[in-house]
């Protein structure tokens, strides 16, 4: 017990630092933000359409940018301020909730205008997402860096408990266009933190002339050399191809059509998600990572999601589909934040920004293609058995780990030696 309870409390060591404390309090408040809209434009493409399909085709659309530009932005995010970078993919986020927000209020919006907002904020996050992981270790130190990452994915984790509970609330007596109001304001908050904040950031020298296909292919070539960075490739794929495609498309369809319910029944069932992805962060990972095994540990949780989303599949009651996609949640934090963890440490540090914009472009950029297909498996076998379809591939997919991997049942938990940094370049707010 003492064991336990001293891994839980030196999971928040990284709090230490003035800097890392100041920029995760403005990205709480910007993620509630952003799960209000996540909310409600859901219930908003199902109002404008009824389609499961149209929903498929947003998720789409917000991740296809990731596949196309993901692995440029790791290659700027090593030359550029990454501080700076983020402040002006902040405004461009805050700036697009604005406009989808003029288009609800004014009673303009068109479901185009959805599939543009969307891929238009897509290309945003396909800058922002590899610089935001990389920016962590800056401010909290390589030493700190998974944990850092860790407190993030918590602070994802509290924001889609409150963000959905309330975009339901405020959809179903107010309205939609209020909470894209809400998330843009919500930008604000982490810009001013970016403002603020003073980083530490790893640059090499002299830097020949930006060639982003070498520079791609140089991260390709050393991915191609480490079976267990692949591995954890491969453990993310699977979870953001069977279990993210449903909850980022799938969900306004389940709430509608196998629950009977409205705005506040999606309200319900985002936010029991989230609720279990925080216990999942706060209490699950930083235990599970103190395992050696952490192959058994990534195909355990594989195998936990997949049996919940069975049950989450065949339930037509509120409370029991909120039970099961609570559990189940439990499951896709430890295997992604534990993933990124491992790759900020394992990965050169000259090298981490393309490496990690790589995860972020194969995992999460070729949802692009699994989300159409969940939302035409769903449009023609019903949205029930499209889950249940992803609940036995994961299992599946845990078991061929397990069985044709050898390598990846006998991983050990062990950090990689990291290379001295070659030069810092101290960044500051000014």
């Amino acid at each position: 017990m003492t064991h336990v309870l001293t891994t839980l409390r030196n999971s928040f060591s990284p709090l230490q630092f003035p800097n890392f404390r100041t920029y995760l309090s403005g990205q709480s408040i910007s993620l509630i933000g952003t799960w209000l809209q996540v909310t409600a434009q859901g219930w908003l493409i199902w109002t404008l359409t009824g389609s499961e399909a149209a929903s498929g085709l947003v998720a789409m659309l917000n991740a296809l940018p990731l596949l196309l530009f993901g692995a440029y932005a790791g290659v700027w995010a090593e030359r550029l301020d990454r501080r700076k970078l983020l402040i002006v993919t902040q405004i461009c986020a805050m700036l697009l909730a604005f406009v989808l927000a003029f288009l609800v209020q004014s009673q303009l919006v068109e479901i185009w205008h959805v599939f543009v907002l969307s891929f238009l904020l897509g290309t945003v996050n396909a800058f922002d997402l590899p610089t935001q992981q990389t920016f962590l270790g800056d401010l909290s130190g390589m030493g700190e860096v998974r944990k850092a990452v860790n407190l993030n994915a918590m602070m994802l984790q509290v924001s889609r408990v409150i963000g959905p509970a309330l975009a339901g609330i405020i959809v179903a007596r107010v309205g939609i266009a209020p909470a894209f109001w809400l998330n843009g304001i919500s930008f604000l908050a982490v810009v001013a933190t970016l403002v603020a904040v003073r980083s530490n950031q790893v640059m090499r020298p002299n830097l020949a002339p930006v060639q982003p296909l070498k520079a791609l292919g140089e991260a390709l070539r050393y991915l191609g050399t480490q079976p267990r960075l692949q591995d954890l490739f491969i453990v993310a794929i699977l979870v953001v191809f069977l279990f993210f495609s449903i909850i980022f498309s799938q969900l306004p369809a389940v709430a509608s059509k196998l629950l009977n319910g409205d705005a506040s029944t999606l309200g319900t069932i985002q936010a029991f998600a989230g609720a279990g992805s925080l216990i999942a962060v706060i209490l699950i990972m930083p235990l599970a990572q103190s395992l050696k095994r952490i192959g058994i540990v990534f195909a355990s949780a594989l195998v936990w999601m997949g049996v919940w989303w069975l049950v989450f599949s065949a339930s037509r009651s509120v409370a029991l589909s909120s039970i099961a996609i609570f559990f189940g949640s439990m499951g896709a934090p430890t295997v992604l934040a534990t993933a990124l963890g491992l790759l900020q440490v394992m990965v050169p540090i000259d090298m981490r920004s393309r490496i990690i914009s790589l995860f972020t472009m194969i995992s999460f950029g070729l949802q692009t293609f699994t989300v159409l297909i969940i939302g035409f498996v769903a449009e023609n076998l019903g949205v029930g058995t499209a889950i249940e379809i992803n609940g036995v591939l994961l299992i599946v997919g845990a078991v061929a780990l397990l069985l044709f991997r050898p390598e990846f049942r006998n991983w050990e938990m062990t950090a990689q030696p990291i290379p001295p940094p070659v030069s810092v370049a101290v960044v500051s707010g000014d």
